[in-house]
């Protein structure tokens, strides 16, 4: 249980290995950071879950993702400025005993993103 995500590069079809990634709480317009971490060789967060299922609470997040830096990094030529540089998701968590798993599909020009399991 608790909160988790995953990065998949579909332009490359392999896991975002390297993407530098930020966790935050939100509440409005005021934002609080809890953590920031790059993604490991499978695409997620080298350290586990970004939340266990004790300490995820109810209530609002934002996760950023350096879509930019990351397709940079892998020699990919982009133009300036970028179409996608950092992604934000925002979702909120009503029901913290459950587990809430945010991947994201992407290229340098979409994203998808959904609940997972």
């Amino acid at each position: 249980m608790g909160l988790s995500t995953h990065v998949l590069d579909t332009m490359h079809g392999c896991p975002a290995a390297g993407m530098a990634v930020t966790l935050y709480t939100t509440q409005g317009e005021i934002t609080t950071l809890v953590k920031r971490f790059t993604l490991n060789a499978d695409g997620r967060n080298p350290d586990g879950p970004l939340y266990d299922s004790d300490s995820l609470k109810k209530g609002t997040y934002r996760l950023v993702f350096d879509v930019a830096g990351y397709f940079k990094s892998r020699g990919v030529a982009l133009p300036e400025p970028t179409f996608l540089d950092q992604v934000s998701l925002d979702f909120g968590v009503a029901h913290p005993e459950q587990h809430y798993h945010v991947p994201l599909l992407v290229s340098p020009w979409s994203y998808s993103t959904y609940r997972g399991s």
